[in-house]
This record gives C-alpha cells, structure tokens and sequence, in this order.
C-alpha cells in the first residue's frame, strides 16, 4: 500500500468533504436525509466516518449537494473506494482485539508525515522493543485472554516495522518524562530496560534516522500534567489527527481546536526540554549503569537481581 492510501485516510477526507458540502449546500443533515429517503443516523454515520458509502448512495449524495465538477467526483469516487480496501488490521487476530482508535491510528501510520509524541510514563509504542512491548501489554492488560495480549504485541510489531520499511518515513519528535530513566517498571527486568535503552539510542544514532528524542527535566514534569498522546501530522497545512491513549482506553480526535491545543502543550514542553544531544548523553549514562550493574550481578552469580 502506497504512502498516503490508506482506508482512514479515504474515510476522513470523504467526509470532511461531504460535510463541507452539505454546509457550502446550505442543507441539515435531517434535509439530506428526507431529500434521499434515508435515515438520519445513516447521514450521521457516513458524515462521522463510523461507516463506508458505497458507490450508489455517493452517486446519489453527490447531486443532492451540487457537487458535479466532474475532477471532484472523480476524487470522492476513489477515496469512497479506497474507504473500503481492506488491510492487515482487518485480519480478525487484529480487528477482534484492538480498539477501534488503534484501528484508526495503525492506518495513519502510513500517511503521516511527521508524528509528536509525549510519553510520561513509558517508551513510546512505536519505539519499543518485543520484551520490552510484552511486559508493558500483559502489565496492562493482566486478565485480557492471551490472544488479545497476542495480538496487541504483534500489531506494535508490525506498526513499527512498517513505519520504518516506508520510502518517506515520518520524522518522529519524541518528549520522555526524564523520570522515565530512573523508575523501573513492574514484571520489567533490568535486562529488558537496559535493552529497550539500547534499542532507543541504536534508533537516534542511526546516520538516516528521523528519530529525535528528548527529555524532560524532572523538575518541569509536573508544569505538564497530560496523558500520553500522539499528533500526526498528514502532509496538508492543518491536516492532522490527534491520538490520546490512558494505557487502558484510547481515542482519535479530530477536532481542530483540541489538536491545537495538544501541539501547543508539546511545543511548550519542547521548547523547555533537554537538547537531543544532552538527552542522548543522559540515555547513555543510563545504559552504561545498568550494564555496569548486570555484569556485576553475572560475577556475583543467577538470581542476585
């Protein structure tokens, strides 16, 4: 699938489109749905996104808006379409155990340009390692049957591979809680941590990495009370989604308003962070101590930590 095409992205530009006919048509959504012999939630639904249109009722929607510039209806055409294309995450291992944001956001990988991270608590889905993705999902979602566990790992898995495998990845912009360095994490060995380190600083060295990560001062944390959230931006000026996840339920917005507000906080917080190269040099300390400390456990002997 190219950059760019994917069914999410079809959706909301086809009805971010029809909504904005309706309006330029001056028309209710109620109007619309009488003029057609539809039910209103059928209207709603298609100008939310929660359901595909098929080609007939776009036919039909289109010439009760005025919208027949033939380059236009050729455009909504291919993005009704293209809504319905299927993908990995319409594999029932995946769609029966993600939550539809996740179902959302895992398409946007592959038309974002640049995605802002803010992670208070743990490494960013996206950078994480397997282990270190293993114990963050069972930790989470202790009690949750093992195929969902399963699949919520295989899905990070694929997400990141497939982020990376892209002609034009995305720059990644990453804000870490500098606390993140010194608490440990429950189930979490110092084996794991010091791997998921590794892995993060294998990631910002790399000569064509579009990775750049930094900390926040522990001292300024709290300036900055938010949950973990993610915005995408996709390649058009004020084209973007917002992704906000709590560790046990998540969702997309896409109203303007709260994703300006959402980047506002993360440019605050850039702006006050460490510089990528002292926040590497800090990563790096990190990692040397918990090396330090696992050879030291490796002289002493198994099971002294």
């Amino acid at each position: 699938m190219a950059t760019g095409d994917t069914p999410a992205g079809a959706r909301r530009r086809l009805r971010i489109a029809i909504r904005k006919a309706r309006d330029a048509a001056n028309l209710t959504q109620g109007e619309v749905a009488e003029s057609l012999h539809w039910s209103l939630s059928k209207v709603q639904r298609i100008e939310s996104g929660d359901v595909t249109i098929s080609s007939t009722d776009l036919e039909a929607l289109l010439r009760r808006l005025d919208v027949t510039e033939p380059g236009r209806v050729k455009r909504l055409t291919e993005d009704a379409r293209l809504a319905r294309r299927k993908g990995w995450w319409d594999e029932p291992q995946y769609r029966e155990h993600l939550s539809p944001a996740t179902l959302q956001i895992v398409q946007f990988d592959h038309e974002a340009t640049a995605i802002r991270m803010f992670q208070p608590a743990l490494f960013p889905g996206l950078l994480q390692d397997r282990e270190y993705t293993e114990v963050v999902v069972n930790g989470i979602l202790r009690g949750a049957p093992e195929e969902t566990r399963r699949a919520r790992v295989d899905a990070r898995m694929i997400r990141k591979e497939s982020i990376r495998g892209r002609v034009d990845p995305p720059q990644f912009l990453v804000v870490l809680d500098e606390f993140l360095l010194e608490r440990g994490m429950v189930n979490a060995t110092t084996e794991t941590i010091a791997r998921q380190l590794k892995s993060v600083l294998d990631e910002v060295r790399r000569p064509d990495s579009r990775v750049t990560v930094r900390l926040l001062p522990n001292d300024l944390s709290m300036l900055h009370l938010t949950g973990a959230f993610m915005i995408y931006d996709l390649g058009q000026e004020q084209n973007a989604v917002l992704y906000k996840d709590n560790g046990t339920s998540d969702e997309v917005v896409d109203n303007p308003a709260e994703i300006e507000l959402f980047r506002a906080r993360f440019e605050s917080m850039w702006r006050l962070c460490l510089s990528p190269e002292a926040s590497t040099s800090a990563f790096e300390a990190r990692y040397a101590t918990l090396r330090a400390a696992l050879d030291r456990c490796r002289e002493v002997g198994p099971g002294s930590m």
